[in-house]
């Protein structure tokens, strides 16, 4: 089975990017979903982020209020390391895990979605790596918009990330969607075309 790892920064297109590659009978993991998960497969992770952040980004019933962490250390690199170091073993064993049970189901290609998974180094475990791409200017503006932030917030978020344009260098393939969904849609397909043969 051949492993595609699929990324790109925030508001870049990659939903979109994903969605195409749905359509076209591919599976995906999507690395958000695991991390999530994790946290309901392995309460320990729980007791750790608790002893390690306090009890103020959780809720009453004892829920992580992830918005809330994630501001907070998007504002604050080694605050985020130290939220890595805790999180990223515990969410690559379950990608791997998931990736097998595709195997098992004999499919062809599975994608994994994962913002930062160059920064993770995730991207070696892959077979393929495709970079979803936008323009600096396309970005700030859909990330204002999809998640009602002003610029400043939005800026936050992006530069907290690794450039996109820096990402190139680790990747077999760059969707720019800059353009229309029909411009993004034609590249993916192509890319699926390729990866077929």
């Amino acid at each position: 089975m051949l492993k595609v790892g699929l990324t790109g920064g925030i508001g870049s297109g990659k939903s979109n990017a994903l969605s195409i590659f749905r359509e076209n009978g591919i599976s995906v993991i999507d690395a958000d979903v695991v991390s999530r998960d994790v946290l309901k497969l392995y309460p320990e992770l729980i007791s750790k982020l608790k002893a390690c952040f306090g009890e103020a980004f959780f809720d009453e019933k004892g829920e992580l209020n992830r918005r809330k962490l994630g501001d907070f250390i998007f504002k604050y690199p080694h605050e985020r390391k130290k939220l890595e170091d805790i999180m990223i073993p515990v969410i690559k064993t379950e990608i791997n895990k998931r990736f097998g049970k595709y195997e098992k189901l004999d499919e062809k290609i599975c994608v994994l979605d994962a913002p930062t998974l160059i920064e993770n180094k995730l991207d070696g475990d892959m077979d393929i790596n495709i970079l979803v791409w936008v323009d600096k200017e396309n970005q700030i503006k859909r990330v204002m918009e999809r998640d009602k932030m002003d610029k400043e917030a939005a800026l936050d978020r992006i530069n907290s990330q690794m450039n996109l344009d820096e990402k190139k260098n680790y990747v077999d393939f760059i969707v720019d969607s800059s353009g229309d969904f029909e411009n993004t849609k034609a590249q993916i397909e192509n890319i699926i075309r390729i990866l077929s043969i």
